[in-house]
């Protein structure tokens, strides 16, 4: 390739990150529209396939959802309830126990909570500004959030045709390598989705039991959070056993906490050596190194919504550079 074609192709980029960073919301509810769409659409297809329509197969898959999730929230919401009077017990008994440990060391921890109480009262302004921006980023994800459903729907009913209508708007000579390059990388998403979410459920299913079985509180809901982390390679895990290991601590004690992060090593021991390299195969195959730069660059151009999306992102991109030496 030429430098004045390569120097292009870059400012072309550029132009369209800085597009796209501009409407982020917009552009972030389409890729997750997009992700929905590679989880539903093959029980949607399947149901066609059985002889019903389109918007048969589509209500049915969506209102199936609806139901899973709501089954889940009722499942999870009483567990988290009921074990908050527990929580809050163990948490003055660990409070108890580290003043106990200040006053040994010499320490006044109420002289600490008055200098803490008053870098809060000074920081008062830049607390209130930091609410105000979470209400608007709050805001943002609901909007995001019904916008990604309602795209999805539109997806599943009728997403191939969408992309042949648009491919039509293209010059002819481009029109079989844009429907090639958008088939592949609609089958990367629909792999690395179904992968994190069979992963996400073996890891939450394992370490649920542990829990359940040391008699860990919210044993259900930080399974479900595991799941959930799964969908953060790496740092999703890290930070749900980190939760995990925590209310371990403090309801139960180091020992049981102990055990917990040591089953939790175990379980993403086993995934990451044995589990994830069977279900994404070589193709969805990246470095640790390679996810974690890519969550950290997906956080800083979009917050949340884009470390979530980086690791599918970069497998795209990736799936992309190897798919010319592949043909």
């Amino acid at each position: 390739m030429r430098p004045w074609r390569l120097l292009g192709w870059f400012a072309v980029i550029a132009v369209a990150c800085f597009c796209l960073y501009h409407v982020r919301t917009v552009a972030i509810s389409i890729i997750i529209g997009v992700f929905l769409t590679a989880l539903l659409l093959p029980p949607a297809r399947w149901l066609r396939s059985r002889g019903l329509g389109r918007a048969a197969a589509t209500t049915i898959v969506f209102v199936g959802g609806l139901l899973v999730a709501g089954a889940v929230i009722a499942l999870v919401v009483p567990p988290t309830v009921a074990s908050v009077s527990e929580l809050r017990a163990s948490v003055g008994k660990v409070l108890d126990d580290l003043h106990d440990l200040t006053a040994r060391l010499g320490l006044d921890d109420r002289q600490l909570l008055t200098q803490a109480r008053d870098y809060l009262s000074g920081q008062s302004r830049q607390i209130t500004t930091g609410a105000l921006a979470g209400v608007r980023t709050v805001g943002e994800i609901v909007v995001g959030a019904v916008l990604a459903i309602i795209l999805s729907v539109y997806f599943v009913h009728g997403g191939d045709r969408l992309f042949r209508w648009l491919v039509e708007l293209l010059p002819a000579t481009a029109r079989p390598r844009v429907t090639e390059t958008g088939g592949l990388i609609f089958s990367v998403i629909g792999r690395y989705i179904h992968g994190v979410a069979l992963v996400g459920l073996v890891d939450a299913f394992f370490i649920g039991i542990a829990l359940w079985i040391l008699g860990v509180p919210v044993a259900l809901p930080l399974a479900v959070l595991t799941f959930v982390g799964a969908f953060l390679p790496v740092v999703g895990a890290f930070f749900a056993g980190l939760l995990a290991a925590v209310v371990a601590l403090v309801a139960k004690g180091w020992l049981v906490a102990l055990i917990v992060v040591a089953v939790t090593l175990a379980v993403q021991q086993i995934e990451g050596h044995v589990l994830a390299p069977q279900i994404y195969g070589k193709a969805l195959d990246l470095p640790g190194a390679v996810i974690l730069v890519a969550i950290t660059v997906g956080s800083v151009i979009a917050g949340i919504a884009g470390a979530f999306l980086a690791a599918p992102v970069t497998s795209v991109i990736v799936a992309l550079l190897r798919h010319p030496r592949s043909a």
